[in-house]
């Protein structure tokens, strides 16, 4: 279903990119922005269960700036890792990748976006900066978006976190609410960051389908 592609970002840099085209009618286009541990098995996975939902699923290499062909797992090493690789990241470059996988998904019509971890928060700057590139975003346990509450979303979006995130303090939740009563926001008791991948140990299968059951619909609504 899925195959690696390259894409073109504005200032020239190429990136690698997994994409995964529906097998039947195309819905619309959707970005997935990775975790810190880069476009994996696992992520490559989420693209494609979203595309067997209908949507042209694109995920860029956002680490191929700093360096290529990163796949990381998630063992405690993987962990630090990928800390490293997010810390070498220019924000200001990645939402130049994450339009150029904008501009590649448009072929399947309206663009939505989703992450998960630090693409969670990636989401949410997308939404705010990338007004006309995408429709509609859904974020999963981002944990740096206080620092941009002062941007405002030009398109809807909905964010998800777990109760138990300890990364993500639930009075950093509750400043979000106040500052962007217009984005939807859900806490899930009992779940903890990275609640939705099923090779982490914090998988918790019950909210993973919870928040999709919210998710596409969501993705339904703004983009189809």
């Amino acid at each position: 279903m899925g195959e690696m592609i390259t894409l073109t970002a504005s200032d020239g840099h190429e990136m690698a990119a997994y994409r995964a085209t529906p097998t039947d009618n195309t819905k619309a286009g959707l970005v997935v922005i990775q975790e810190i541990f880069g476009v994996n098995s696992h992520m490559r996975d989420v693209c494609d269960r979203y595309a067997a939902e209908g949507y042209l699923a694109i995920a860029p290499a956002i680490y191929d700036r700093v360096e290529r062909g990163i796949e990381l797992g998630y063992a405690p090493d993987d962990l630090t890792a990928g800390r490293e690789y997010r810390a070498g990241c220019d924000l200001d470059l990645v939402i130049k990748d994450v339009a150029a996988a904008a501009e590649a998904a448009r072929a399947g019509g309206k663009v939505g976006i989703v992450g998960y971890c630090w693409g969670g928060s990636v989401v949410y700057v997308s939404c705010c900066r990338l007004s006309g590139h995408i429709d509609a975003g859904v974020g999963y346990y981002g944990g740096q978006i206080i620092p941009h509450l002062q941007e405002k979303p030009g398109a809807p979006v909905m964010l998800h976190f777990g109760e138990l995130d300890k990364s993500i303090p639930l009075d950093d939740i509750e400043k979000i609410r106040a500052a962007r009563p217009e984005v939807q926001t859900f806490v899930y008791d009992g779940a903890d960051h990275g609640f939705n991948c099923d090779q982490r140990g914090q998988y918790h299968e019950a909210t993973a389908k919870l928040a999709l059951s919210r998710t596409l619909p969501f993705f339904e609504e703004n983009l189809t």
